[in-house]
């Protein structure tokens, strides 16, 4: 891609619930790729279908409206509830695929779709018969990858040994997450289970509305 063509950054996941380190990956995004010269448009949170196989993941109906209560201040970070109204779950490459072919509608300019997403994420890609091989090279070969790294990964080490992301790995970003922030959705689920605080861990509109529905007890 130019060097000055727009990007439009697609985070998936759970978001069970949205934290405000999900957020915060999007700003680390914006100012890795606006150094290299790139223009980053707008950012999109997809929560995943219900029908997702994972332990305490709660009706996606909750996760959609604590995600847009979170992205309400954001004047670039929206909320697609696309994927989870789907008549199942949905592979992240098909994800990719509509919201590439919204993004025009939307934006009204040529737009590059990049996959946001964590380097243990990337990582999984050598799991086998978690990905198929030709969703890994459409996501990396076509899209591309934004990598937040954490701490203890090597995610450059990682991409040279893998023959497919080695082979796209002009397509590939790494954003060095210099700023360390361990907050996750398990450790937010684990201390809502121990009636222990999570203000400042999550958005106050967040932490608002799972009390308000009980979530997580």
């Amino acid at each position: 891609m130019a060097a000055n063509q727009a990007v439009l950054l697609l985070s998936c996941g759970s978001f069970n619930p949205i934290t405000n380190m999900h957020l915060r990956i999007f700003e680390l995004a914006r100012d890795t790729l606006k150094s290299y010269g790139k223009t980053v448009i707008g950012g999109i949170i997809s929560p995943t279908h219900d029908m997702y196989k994972k332990k305490g993941l709660i009706a996606s109906k909750h996760r959609v409206q604590m995600c847009q209560l979170a992205t309400n201040t954001s004047n670039w970070i929206r909320v697609s509830s696309w994927e989870s109204e789907q008549d199942s779950w949905q592979r992240t490459v098909k994800v990719l695929r509509h919201v590439d072919q919204d993004a025009n509608k939307v934006y009204g300019v040529p737009v590059h779709v990049k996959f946001l997403c964590g380097a243990d994420l990337m990582e999984s890609f050598s799991v086998p018969d978690l990905w198929k091989t030709e969703d890994i090279e459409e996501i990396v070969g076509k899209h591309g990858l934004v990598v937040i790294t954490r701490a203890g990964s090597n995610p450059q080490k990682f991409i040279e040994n893998s023959s497919i992301l080695s082979k796209f790995k002009s397509n590939i970003d790494i954003v060095e997450e210099w700023i360390l922030n361990e907050i996750s959705a398990t450790k937010i689920r684990t201390a809502l289970s121990r009636g222990e605080s999570i203000r400042y861990l999550v958005p106050d509109t967040v932490i608002d509305y799972i009390e308000k529905n009980k979530l997580y007890c």
